[in-house]
């Protein structure tokens, strides 16, 4: 992606920046979790937007999840021989991260394209450090999503992350997952994987695209991510949510780290046929 402007000024809290390519236009709200404000194609607005009755920031746009996706089970985990106690911000768990209510910073514009980042080591809520990267691209009739989380001067908790987009009620679809993980009495993900249940919200292993259709049109989501959470217990929303693990990963999968200076990625795709 080349830079296009040489000084790029902060924005306002509310504003949006406007990609645009072919039949689809795409406002991104870098101050509002460097989330998508609005997809539309066609003249047709596929997301919940911030004034749709579902007032607070976890439930509008398509925002960006890290250094982990769902549910942190009461905040709370150990690295390294310590335990850390993250706030919590739904009921007493920790949910979706770090990003998707901190104001990202634009590093490259163009038309069609935009890189934010985002310095993890000014949050005092994680005491690792390192640096996130959210690529937005439209192309043609397709926009692309890149996240990237690279670890500072010392290791953190290997991250989970994804995307969480809050698509208008979907009442035609196809996605076709393998398994899922349980969810206790506390709402979190446990083991052992078990037959997908008819969905609510529970996180699949699935690696096949999913495809929705509203007013008229239809839109293929392709991810490398083999973790997807389907969420459909609201009335104005369906939620179809790619991330790199599971919910609660770091007590799932205890122990595992990203090294420093080394990086996790992963894509998504949205495109509409």
């Amino acid at each position: 992606m080349a830079k296009t402007e040489p000084a790029l000024a902060a924005l306002a809290p509310g504003e949006c920046i406007v990609l645009r390519r072919g039949a689809l236009e795409v406002e991104v709200a870098p101050q509002a979790g460097g989330r998508i404000a609005q997809l539309r194609h066609r003249g047709v607005a596929w997301l919940v937007g911030p004034h749709d009755g579902t007032p607070g920031a976890i439930n509008w746009g398509a925002y960006p999840m890290l250094p982990w996706a769902g549910r942190l089970r009461r905040g709370g985990f150990q690295f390294e021989g310590q335990d850390y106690h993250l706030p919590a911000n739904l009921g007493p768990h920790a949910i979706h991260g770090l990003a998707f209510d901190a104001p990202w910073q634009v590093a490259e514009r163009s038309n069609d394209a935009l890189r934010l980042t985002l310095d993890l080591s000014s949050d005092p809520r994680w005491p690792f450090g390192g640096q996130a990267l959210h690529d937005i691209t439209v192309d043609a009739d397709t926009l692309r999503l890149r996240l990237r989380v690279q670890a500072g001067q010392r290791a953190m908790p290997r991250p989970v992350i994804g995307w969480h987009p809050w698509f208008r009620k979907q009442h035609d679809f196809d996605f076709q997952p393998r398994a899922y993980y349980p969810r206790d009495a506390d709402g979190i993900a446990t083991l052992p994987l078990a037959p997908p249940p008819g969905p609510l919200d529970d996180c699949y292993l699935n690696d096949r695209p999913v495809l929705l259709a509203y007013e008229g049109q239809r839109l293929r989501l392709e991810s490398d991510c083999d973790h997807w959470v389907y969420f459909d217990e609201q009335p104005q929303a369906t939620c179809f949510e790619p991330q790199s693990g599971p919910p609660d990963a770091f007590n799932l999968r205890a122990g595992q780290a990203l090294a420093p200076g080394e990086a996790v990625e992963a894509w998504f795709r949205l495109v509409f046929a």
